[in-house]
């Protein structure tokens, strides 16, 4: 009687479109009108992906229905007592201009689907300056600030967030992705602290009234 031969899995072995997936999901966000045979491939090859990536340490998230996919570190259980694979996806510290701008986009993005609108809400910067505005003390410089949004919207658009509209540079896409990173209880965090920021600067108004 034969035995079956139980063989690992070479890499070498695998298909090709396996390795393009893997590869682009290492790279970055995959977006299903962006590239929908790379999409397609990632869902008939989703089993194997997840077995892949888990080797070293990741995880996929997959949002059919939003038409993205991404991979991010697996929660470790000995993550405190320094047994946990070391992250391959680096966190990042967001400064306060850059969570606060998201925040914001974040909301409109809610506000638009309830209206039950366009599934794309585009902004062009003007629209993104008076939404920043009001969290800023009176008498800033428009010059400065204008900069402000534009610098800050750079940064937000190499997370991912946001993409500007090709011939279109004062027009920005608030990608959905935006809904897999901040949820209602990352708003909630921040609304406490805008909050706080708020009456701050309000407080500094009327000391400069005064």
């Amino acid at each position: 009687m034969n035995q079956t031969e139980i063989q690992t899995p070479n890499p070498a072995s695998m298909p090709q479109e396996l390795s393009q997936v893997v590869v682009t999901l290492l790279k970055g966000v995959l977006y299903q009108e962006e590239s929908p045979a790379l999409w397609h491939a990632m869902l008939n090859l989703q089993a194997a992906v997840r077995d892949y990536v888990a080797v070293i340490g990741l995880e996929l998230i997959l949002d059919e229905a939003e038409g993205y996919c991404f991979l991010r570190s697996r929660p470790a259980d000995d993550e405190e007592n320094g047994n946990a694979i070391p992250r391959l996806v680096a966190r990042r510290q967001l400064s306060f201009p850059v969570s606060l701008l998201l925040a914001l986009l974040r909301k409109k993005l809610a506000e638009s689907d309830a209206g039950g609108g366009d599934t794309r809400l585009i902004l062009s910067r003007d629209e993104v300056v008076e939404l920043i505005r009001i969290f800023l003390p009176a008498g800033s410089n428009e010059a400065r600030l204008i900069d402000q949004v534009d610098s800050t919207l750079n940064k937000i658009a190499d997370l991912g967030f946001i993409r500007r509209l090709r011939n279109e540079k004062q027009m920005i896409e608030v990608r959905r992705i935006i809904k897999a990173f901040i949820d209602a209880q990352w708003l909630a965090d921040f609304d406490r602290r805008l909050n706080e920021y708020s009456q701050l600067i309000g407080q500094q108004k009327e000391d400069s009234d005064a």
